[in-house]
């Protein structure tokens, strides 16, 4: 039997469950969160929060308090340092440097053995089964899968304990079904220098049989950038006529479909997005020509849900349970896995489009967004909108960020921008003037401050010259594939640095 038909007639037995927790999710939820607390009752986190006295949610808000990093760093230090048992039973010896961050010190996520097998690999197989559900004919174990993962430098801490990025963390432990197919080479794959791994990537894939690519899609633009230059060929089909999936994650896939499409111009070719964090894998696009998530409810984590309006960190009351949530509405999620995080405010948000199945969408972050006028902008309105304007002036984007310019002497404040694209707007005027009345069209409250630029002047758009953004991620320390500079930010700090680090394109 031919590889590829043996595997996927292996990895689709696993449809059946993913087809109970859609059926039954509320139970399945109730079984994950009674296997974490009583595997982690004789922990001294365990102790400590009673465990003993936790039967349910009320009683788990009740007994243990809301965390975000720095409640959660002295425990992970101490892991680090080689102690165990304090969050989590067996032994936690990996560390997923957490990525994305713009914190001078990066997050150290601890990985246990179970959140590697039971989350991060099984949403792996996960979204192949699902694919190879959707699409039968497929042929991905034919060829190779090329991930473009982060700068994914390993550091030991003892002879059997690391930290690194969760890609590294993944590529070092991969079971063997995956590792035969994946390129390039772990010694690659692995480099910290991004620079000069891209080029060696590049070198040494352009010959390979390449069916299945991964990363975000912003840095694999770079790594497919380099391989046309040096294969002197149109597009990606043209080097890899086999290509047929792209698994990307990290940012919206929105802005970056129009480049993506001319990049592999093939009505065959398919895009599904994952939500995988350091912190777990929350979500797989489980429906083909749809955006959104199916939240999946067996990996080891309990959910909890804080809507965004009610949201005060640490302090906030309102959390509900998954049987709680309602469409349309913005929730801050917050986690319990089987990693040893409990009750962990993950930073993100998303709002729920179906509750039977539970499917959602990632709109932005708990820190990302712009408030300083009340228009209440999340990430979400702005890539939506800038996907728009940039459909609409043949623009391809790289990468943007925007922060507010304060009221000053009477003025009306208004948003800034800076952008960097891959392909310039026709027309810098008309651009300005569709983003403008895109972000008026989908959000009220920004539409309500501009009005007669009574409160917000029409924004502020600088061009950015190409590797404006790589230079700011490279003077950061975080140049690589899984890190990204925050889309909106409610202060100037970043829009300042970026301002005074580059030149513009008039």
């Amino acid at each position: 039997m031919p590889f590829n038909t043996l595997f996927s007639w292996l990895i689709k037995k696993r449809i059946h469950q993913i087809e109970l927790f859609k059926k039954y999710p509320l139970e399945v939820q109730n079984e994950v969160f009674t296997k974490l607390i009583s595997s982690a009752i004789y922990t001294e986190f365990g102790f400590q929060n009673n465990f003993f006295r936790v039967k349910n949610h009320e009683t788990f808000k009740e007994f243990v308090p809301l965390q975000e990093y720095s409640g959660i760093q002295k425990n992970v230090d101490r892991l680090m340092g080689g102690e165990q048992n304090i969050l989590w039973p067996t032994d936690t010896k990996l560390f997923a440097k957490s990525s994305g961050t713009t914190s001078a010190r990066s997050k150290s996520i601890p990985v246990t053995k179970e959140s590697l097998d039971e989350c991060h690999f099984k949403g792996g197989k996960d979204l192949l089964a699902l694919y190879y559900t959707n699409f039968p004919g497929c042929k991905l174990y034919n060829g190779k899968h090329l991930v473009v993962g982060g700068s994914a430098q390993i550091n030991p801490l003892s002879s059997d304990s690391y930290f690194g990025d969760l890609s590294a963390i993944i590529v070092n432990n991969l079971p063997w079904w995956a590792e035969i197919r994946r390129t390039p080479s772990k010694e690659i794959a692995l480099m910290s220098e991004w620079e000069e791994k891209i080029e060696k990537m590049a070198h040494s894939t352009i010959h390979e049989d390449v069916l299945i690519l991964a990363g975000v899609p912003s840095w694999t633009m770079v790594l497919a950038e380099r391989i046309l230059e040096i294969t002197g060929k149109k597009n990606l089909k043209e080097v890899w006529p086999n290509l047929e999936l792209f698994m990307h994650g990290g940012v919206s896939f929105e802005p970056y479909r129009g480049y993506f499409n001319k990049l592999i111009p093939d009505p065959n070719m398919h895009y599904v997005e994952t939500y995988n964090a350091s912190e777990g894998f929350f979500g797989i696009q489980d429906q083909p020509f749809s955006s959104e998530l199916l939240l999946m409810l067996d990996y080891g984590i309990f959910y909890e849900f804080i809507p965004m309006d009610s949201f005060k960190g640490t302090q906030s009351e309102n959390v509900i349970s998954l049987k709680e949530v309602k469409t349309g509405v913005n929730y801050a999620l917050v986690i319990s896995t089987n990693g040893g995080l409990w009750r962990y405010i993950l930073g993100d948000t998303i709002k729920f489009t179906s509750l039977l199945p539970f499917r959602f969408k990632i709109t932005g972050r708990t820190k990302s967004y712009i408030n300083t006028f009340g228009e209440e902008l999340i990430v979400e309105n702005a890539e939506n909108a800038i996907s728009y304007a940039c459909s609409q002036t043949a623009a391809i984007l790289r990468d943007f960020t925007a922060g507010p310019i304060y009221m000053n002497n009477n003025q009306s404040g208004a948003h800034e921008w800076v952008i960097e694209f891959n392909h310039l707007p026709e027309n810098k005027e008309q651009f300005t003037l569709l983003l403008d009345s895109k972000l008026r069209e989908i959000n009220s409250d920004y539409d309500a401050k501009r009005y007669k630029n009574l409160v917000l002047n029409p924004p502020v758009i600088h061009f950015a010259k190409p590797g404006t953004f790589d230079r700011w991620l490279k003077n950061q320390g975080k140049l690589g594939g899984q890190n990204k500079i925050p889309r909106l930010a409610n202060n100037r700090e970043i829009l300042d640095q970026l301002l005074l680090q580059s030149t513009f394109i008039v």
